[in-house]
């Protein structure tokens, strides 16, 4: 019995350290982006493995990254964007997933099946024939040309009919009895049981857009329409030169927001996964 307990815990300090071994792994390229934000510019090239500065250099790389680009600008920018996607994605999606987890309609099963095939397209499969749309309408360079292709998730569709199908069918009879209509069923009975997968969902989706760069960098061409990434490059082709440490106090700043949302909402986050395996 001794034995077999010396080797479950022997077992389990293993698993433990691969996971810390991960973790470092994954973290320490922020650390590192930190670090150097607060290095004197003699320093970043020096070669040292040691991660703290020798010299703090302070404010003096943010003050440069907030003074060189507009950079409260690509941060606002980031919000609108994120938050017009999210509202429309939500919006579409919980009727669709609802439609295809508690309705029984001709064809639910091949939209479902389509639902599943349109998760294996990339954005870049469908980027030539909306740049074109979007060329003919005259819509670049727009907020509206950037939250385009995102307006309809597959990914919501999915997680939300994955949630809803655990929903009991009595209750949603018993409202249908009592004179609510189906949208009121869906939106007031239903939705508000599932917020946790919501908001796995909105945490999945905001700091994808935030941090995308391909489909902004293809339409979008003026500085003062930039999201935070295609404002980072900006900032790094035409405003900072080699100034890496202004450029690493940027990305601190632009990481910070998304660092702080998924804090606020990770245990929501990790309930929305959970409810939505089910």
């Amino acid at each position: 019995m001794t034995s077999r307990r010396l080797t479950d815990v022997m077992l389990r300090l293993a698993s433990h350290l691969v996971l810390i071994a991960g973790a470092c792994v994954m973290v320490m390229p922020f650390v590192w982006m930190l670090v150097t934000s607060v290095r004197p510019p003699h320093e970043i090239f020096e070669g040292s493995l040691w991660p703290w500065p020798n010299t703090f250099y302070g404010l003096g790389h943010y003050k440069a990254a907030l003074q060189n680009v507009p950079m409260l600008t690509f941060m606002v920018n980031g919000v609108l964007i994120c938050c017009g996607i999210l509202t429309v994605q939500v919006l579409v999606a919980v009727p669709a997933a609802y439609a295809l987890a508690k309705l029984k309609f001709f064809g639910r099963d091949a939209l479902w099946l389509g639902v599943l095939a349109a998760l294996s397209i990339p954005i870049q499969v469908t980027a030539l024939p909306l740049y074109i749309g979007l060329a003919f309408t005259g819509a670049l360079n727009s907020y509206f040309a950037i939250m385009l292709p995102f307006f309809l998730s597959v990914f919501a569709i999915f997680l939300l009919r994955q949630a809803f199908k655990t929903f009991p069918d009595d209750i949603i009879h018993a409202a249908r009895l009592d004179g609510m209509p189906e949208l009121e069923i869906i939106w007031r009975v239903v939705t508000p049981s599932f917020k946790s997968t919501l908001a796995a969902f909105a945490v999945f989706s905001v700091v994808a857009h935030w941090n995308d760069l391909y489909w902004p960098m293809i339409v979008i061409s003026e500085t003062r329409l930039a999201p935070p990434p295609l404002g980072m490059m900006f900032f790094a082709t035409a405003e900072s030169g080699s100034d890496y440490g202004a450029l690493m106090a940027g990305a601190t700043l632009l990481t910070m927001p998304m660092v702080f949302v998924f804090l606020l909402a990770r245990r929501r986050f990790i309930e929305g996964l959970t409810m939505s395996s089910k």
